[in-house]
């Protein structure tokens, strides 16, 4: 399970083990017998220390292990692989920046220091920005939004830590994985999102006299345009692999996807499903990302735009990550939510701890906080059929946390499959919105859907 400790507070979570034990075995049709042939772009992992017991790694096994794509020969029996997600991508063992001594998670949580902390730092910022007003509007909303869920945060989190620690799935003390440290090989950023931009120039889908869905069978070098222009499917039990424009992507059993931008979203409606639960992560826009051409945005208007009445089952919980611009927060509560006909029951929060239990930054940073905000609604609709669905699962509650140490690749976000387990039925359909990697269970979306399964942030484990 991905889920270590539950307590009245919330959830540690541990990431790496949720992703590795989503199956990603590669079954006999997808293995070819043979000598070992080693992909010298990625670095054996054998000296490397486990970051947690709890999660499948590689570095228990002695000797050599082969990189993604390697395959093994087992005499007189066809190859069965297993690929487990690289672990360095999970080692945070320090905090990106510090806490003073006083605000570290061990020390209480005195309520004075929240206005100590920011009072020190108020001179800082008005040397940097030479200006007479301290705190422009949307810092002091910030500040007033903080100074509520301080507390909440800080004894939930403190709760969980300690749990972890007594387990030993946190550590006060670890070892940094030495090698091959969150080294990212160059091709992996091959274009995913440019060719969604490509696939514009291709004819449009319409509602109908289109294939609705492409189902996987063997390794796949796919057609560009019938990648974009219907929903994939994994039914199988094992994993499968994709390949596009050369590069391979590990596809989870029982998955789905569909990659394409905003633009391009007939294909999923040509799906025909109604969903259960819906989990979106937008790309915010705000001034950093629009200073910085290495990742696109979207604007509140565009956001809107998303059909999710037209995706959604009556009663279908509704789940969105906010940053934590008060601007978005109130945008999704007030206008998003309303426009789709969604009410809001509760604001959650993920929190990002060490290895050793430590805010991967200081509680009370006025630029970064070391937690993000979920917006949890549901669609509203026929009282009847809500009541229905309703039965046998828990209401949701008003604040939850979810602890856990953060993947360092930019925006993977942790798995809510196993949190949102108690307040939804069995065997519901789940769909992602701006999705980057595939989960069991899930039909996913977005222009970088594939991101997180290319082959090289994986490490073949062994053959079977």
């Amino acid at each position: 399970m991905s889920v270590v400790h539950r307590l009245t507070a919330g959830w540690l979570v541990d990431h790496l083990s949720f992703i590795n034990q989503c199956g990603y075995e590669i079954c006999d049709s997808f293995a070819y017998p043979g000598s070992v042939t080693r992909n010298t772009s990625v670095t054996s992992t054998r000296d490397c220390h486990a970051t947690s017991t709890f999660a499948a790694t590689s570095s228990s096994r002695d000797g050599p292990i082969p990189g993604p794509g390697d395959v093994i020969e087992r005499e007189g029996k066809p190859a069965k692989t297993r690929y487990v997600f690289r672990e360095e991508f999970f080692d945070v063992s320090k905090p990106h920046i510090a806490a003073a001594p006083e605000e570290q998670l061990w020390q209480g949580c005195p309520e004075v220091i929240i206005w100590i902390f920011f009072f020190s730092h108020c001179s800082l910022i008005l040397q940097k920005r030479k200006r007479k007003c301290v705190f422009n509007q949307g810092e002091l909303d910030a500040l007033e939004y903080h100074s509520k869920v301080r507390k909440l945060i800080w004894e939930g989190t403190l709760h969980l830590v300690q749990e972890g620690l007594k387990s030993g799935f946190l550590h006060r003390t670890t070892t940094e994985l030495s090698c091959r440290k969150n080294v990212v090989p160059g091709h992996i950023g091959c274009g995913l999102a440019e060719l969604c931009e490509m696939a514009k120039q291709f004819p449009a889908v319409n509602e109908s006299g289109h294939q609705a869905a492409h189902v996987l069978d063997d390794e796949t070098s796919i057609p560009e345009q019938d990648l974009l222009s219907c929903v994939t499917e994994n039914s199988s039990n094992c994993a499968k692999i994709v390949v596009l424009m050369g590069q391979k992507y590990l596809v989870p059993p029982k998955s789905s996807f569909l990659l394409s931008d905003i633009s391009c979203l007939q294909p999923l409606l040509n799906y025909k499903k109604k969903y259960d639960v819906i989990v979106i992560d937008p790309p915010w826009e705000n001034k950093s990302v629009k200073r910085s051409n290495r990742y696109s945005y979207l604007s509140s208007w565009q956001i809107k735009q998303i059909p999710v009445p037209a995706l959604a089952a009556p009663n279908c919980l509704v789940v969105t990550w906010v940053t934590n611009r008060q601007k978005h927060l109130r945008f999704v509560k007030d206008e998003l939510y309303p426009h789709w006909s969604v009410k809001t029951l509760a604001e959650w929060h993920w929190v990002k701890v060490t290895r050793a239990g430590e805010f991967v930054l200081p509680l009370d940073s006025l630029h970064k906080k070391p937690y993000e905000v979920l917006v949890l609604g549901r669609v509203q609709g026929n009282v009847k059929e809500a009541l229905r669905k309703s039965e046998d699962v828990l209401p949701i509650p008003e604040h939850k946390l979810i602890v856990s140490i953060p993947c360092s690749l930019h925006s993977h976000k942790p798995p809510l499959t196993a949190v949102l387990a108690e307040f939804i039925k069995p065997d519901v359909e789940r769909l992602e919105l701006f999705a980057r990697n595939l989960q069991p269970g899930w039909t996913s979306w977005g222009n970088e859907v594939l991101k997180f399964q290319h082959i090289e942030y994986f490490t073949l484990l062994q053959n079977e």
